[in-house]
């Protein structure tokens, strides 16, 4: 059985709760996620990688023969010492991008009508895009949070940090309850953190269901892509997005305790609407994945950005299904 088909495949525990020995599984499916940058860097020490010249940086790139007018302070001994022949150190410069993944599995994205929960998609998502940037080599950390806490790992090019990162999620996503208090809004202090963690010139990729988007979100957005490239994962189940005007019952379970709620999906995938439109506005590149197909079957397909176009074409057909 090949990874892919191994990770299309879930059991009861894999449908709500994240363990890291899965999440680590996506290491091999790495390349389902391009993650070249989509624009020029605005930072001077965010290029892509490693520069061509030659300088005094971070990291060592080989030791030659000393030659008039190189810097004294360069001269590797003990090179020098082992051949008897002077030998100076030269450098190269250090360009890695920073890729900061931010991963909300707050009260929202503990919801799954069919395959599986929000919060296990975008644990999943965040894995599959941590190391793919680490392949291409990047510095890998993030930021997950729940409604209640959070946990910030710094960028690093060692596969050390994306398991640090990995647990955090997984750990996060079980201890998140769900009764909360409404007041609470873990994306506005998602973002609010994000401004201070990520340095000019990273990629910021940001994995929610975006309820909780309000102007002061956006602000915070705004200021991020001033300095950084952000990417906008959506995560939606089929149920907040049907066009079906009625209501209709369901019965929802936290793993204990059982209760018959009512639902309206037309109100629900308005709003979603309504989040994608304002995300488009601002110009932020936006991909959205549904929590009732496997993560790798999405991706094999290929995410596309959405467009203000099919933004609209939705708004028309959830206006047409609200005059009916």
């Amino acid at each position: 059985m090949s990874i892919l088909q191994t990770l299309s495949q879930f059991s009861e525990q894999d449908a709500v709760a994240l363990s890291v020995k899965r999440l680590m599984q996506y290491k091999l499916a790495h390349k389902l996620i391009p993650l070249s940058p989509k624009r020029t860097p605005q930072a001077k020490l965010a290029g892509s990688y490693i520069s061509k010249m030659k300088g005094r940086g971070m990291e060592f790139d080989e030791a030659r023969h000393y030659q008039p007018g190189d810097d004294i302070r360069a001269i590797d001994w003990r090179v020098t010492a082992r051949t008897g022949k002077t030998h100076t150190k030269i450098f190269r410069e250090e360009r890695e991008r920073p890729v900061f993944i931010a991963t909300d599995i707050s009260a929202t994205m503990q919801f799954g009508t069919q395959l599986q929960l929000k919060s296990v998609l975008a644990g999943h998502l965040a894995s599959v895009l941590a190391w793919s940037a680490k392949a291409r080599g990047d510095r890998v950390g993030g930021l997950a949070f729940n409604s209640l806490a959070h946990r910030e790992i710094k960028p690093k090019n060692q596969d050390r940090a994306i398991l640090h990162l990995l647990t955090a999620i997984s750990e996060l996503q079980q201890s998140q309850p769900l009764h909360i208090d409404s007041a609470e809004n873990p994306l506005l202090n998602a973002t609010k953190r994000l401004r201070r963690l990520a340095k000019p010139g990273s990629l910021v990729c940001i994995i929610s269901d975006f309820q909780h988007l309000n102007d002061e979100v956006k602000q915070h957005l705004r200021q991020l892509t001033q300095h950084c490239e952000v990417r906008i994962f959506g995560v939606t189940d089929p149920l907040e997005t049907a066009q079906q005007d009625s209501s209709i019952p369901i019965l929802v379970t936290d793993g204990n305790e059982q209760a018959l709620r009512t639902m309206k999906p037309a109100s629900q995938g308005a709003r979603y609407i309504d989040i994608q439109m304002s995300l488009a506005k601002m110009g932020m590149n936006q991909q959205w994945l549904c929590a009732s197909i496997p993560l790798v079957t999405q991706l094999t397909k290929g995410l596309k950005p959405l467009t203000m176009s099919q933004i609209q074409t939705n708004l028309q057909a959830a206006q047409s299904v609200g005059k009916k």
